[in-house]
């Protein structure tokens, strides 16, 4: 986006690096604190007519209002590790595609999207906040497809995974239309950064010197590869000059191999 560029220019200082990252990390203090007071939660959603009079802290802390009050349990400690984990390697591998400008302003709209949307419905939606990490996701699978996860030493791609994670949103608006626009507005950054980009002439270009999660790269070099060509075989790693395209059938090829 040209217009991101421009604004780079002007206020560059707005960039925040590893801002999913921390973001992450304030839902684990949140979940924390809610483990001691279970109704500090209360005192962090998005009440609209507490904030008209005044608890304009609602406007941020409802992001991380629902992020567990009921203890920490052996599930919920789980789910809070791989979350953490997901989030720091998603926040590495976006900010070496987009960079660091690009990404936070990625999550900036997702955070007003989210805002806006909470705002224009009669009752906001409890656990928004995860939207972040699920646009962020959206993203992730949008930019590296092949990418896989294990799941008990079976290996699935992230674009299966992400498909997985928008049946409850399908779910969700199928029965309410009424919702589709909240939804809509609420992923504004994954359909303005990934998925329009994606659709637009058929693929995503992607940079060839894209900086791998520092995650990934303590792994070694056969752990750094995130694009490789369904036809040759051939990687940024092995060919750091190559560029690669997301195609419509949702491989990765590399200039010499792309898909008429």
């Amino acid at each position: 986006m040209e217009i991101l560029n421009r604004w780079e220019r002007k206020v560059g200082w707005l960039a925040f690096p590893g801002l999913l990252r921390y973001y992450a990390l304030f839902h684990v203090l949140v979940c924390l604190l809610q483990f001691v007071n279970p109704e500090i939660g209360a005192v962090l959603s998005c009440d609209k007519g507490k904030i008209f009079q005044g608890e304009v802290w609602r406007v941020f802390t409802f992001l991380f209002a629902d992020s567990g009050s009921r203890g920490l349990g052996a599930l919920s400690m789980l789910f809070l590790f791989f979350m953490v984990s997901v989030a720091f390697m998603m926040s590495d591998a976006l900010e070496g595609v987009w960079g660091v400008f690009r990404t936070s302003c990625f999550y900036y709209v997702g955070f007003l999207g989210l805002l806006v949307a909470n705002f224009l419905y009669p009752v906001p939606m409890p656990g928004s906040g995860f939207f972040i990490y699920t646009a962020a996701f959206f993203a992730f699978a949008t930019l590296f497809p092949r990418q896989e996860f294990l799941f008990f030493v079976i290996p699935v791609q992230v674009r299966w995974l992400a498909i997985i994670a928008a049946i409850p949103l399908a779910l969700t608006v199928l029965p309410q239309p009424l919702y589709f626009p909240y939804v809509v507005i609420s992923f504004s950054n994954y359909l303005l950064w990934a998925g329009i980009p994606a659709l637009r002439g058929g693929g995503l270009r992607v940079s060839p010197r894209v900086k791998m999660p520092k995650s990934a790269r303590a792994k070694g070099a056969a752990a750094v590869a995130f694009h490789s060509c369904k036809v040759c075989g051939r990687t940024e790693i092995s060919d750091p000059q190559l560029e690669f395209r997301i195609c419509a059938d949702g491989e990765e090829y590399c200039e010499d191999h792309l898909i008429p």
